[in-house]
């Protein structure tokens, strides 16, 4: 008979590059389970605990703090340490008061201690937007989830301020909308992909070409520095209207 359902072990070479893993120190690692983040983009809880933070020699160990119920991800705990966290994610030790935000950097994604006050909200990107049933709109986020938004008149719906690629930044665990930031200039944005991954600045441009998608439009970043670069929009994650909502691992810019 053939194989099926899909495989549950990874080797280390093919693991992705954002991983801090030593390729050839052993053969197999932990392979991230199915959940809000695809693989390519999460790391393995166990992984945090174990490579990045240090609170953990092994896996045994690491799975032990996990199945304890000592590990929140986005105010809600986690038993599986396999479960795959990923961009923007809050990480939340509290038996020793420690809080941590997923980032992206050029190195992949790190792990940036935050304060408890940040610890109780989380920036989300609108991927897709849809009409759901009374002319609600179901609002689709970078980490899987999903926002209903209430409209008190389907025909005249002035809640839906809403559009693609705009950030959303929400409670955790409550998940209630708390400030809404649009995909536009002079707005804040931090690079998520690309050869430019982890850098940020103002938004100064964005060329849209007819008949290409949205998240195929260019966009010129400037950093504190005074130096621009481009990449796609698709790769833009908007952090903050004139300042950044989040504290960031480089010094806070200044906006120009």
């Amino acid at each position: 008979m053939g194989k099926k359902g899909t495989t549950t072990t990874l080797k280390r070479k093919p693991a992705p590059r954002i991983w801090p893993i030593h390729r050839k120190e052993y053969v197999w690692v932990v392979r991230p389970s199915s959940g809000p983040h695809s693989m390519r983009n999460s790391i393995p809880l166990v992984i945090i605990l174990r490579d990045m933070l240090g609170y953990a020699e092994t896996r045994k160990e690491a799975k032990a703090v996990v199945s304890q119920g000592k590990v929140k991800v986005d105010g809600k705990i986690r038993r599986d340490d396999s479960f795959p966290v990923g961009a923007m994610d809050v990480l939340s030790i509290q038996e020793i008061n420690k809080n941590f935000r997923v980032l992206p950097h050029p190195k992949g994604l790190i792990i940036h201690p935050i304060s408890e006050e940040e610890a109780k909200f989380k920036l989300c990107r609108i991927e897709n937007k849809t009409t759901v049933k009374n002319g609600n709109i179901m609002l689709s986020l970078h980490d899987g989830s999903t926002l209903l938004v209430k409209v008190a008149d389907p025909k005249n719906p002035q809640e839906d301020v809403y559009s693609t690629l705009d950030t959303v930044k929400i409670s955790l665990p409550e998940r209630q909308i708390l400030q809404h930031i649009k995909m536009e200039k002079n707005v804040v944005a931090l690079v998520i992909g690309g050869k430019n991954i982890g850098r940020y600045g103002k938004v100064v441009d964005i060329e849209e070409t007819a008949g290409k998608k949205r998240q195929e439009a260019i966009v010129t970043i400037q950093d504190a520095s005074g130096n621009r670069f481009q990449t796609t929009m698709d790769y833009v994650f908007v952090i903050g209207e004139e300042s950044p909502l989040i504290s960031l691992p480089e010094a806070s810019i200044s906006v120009v």
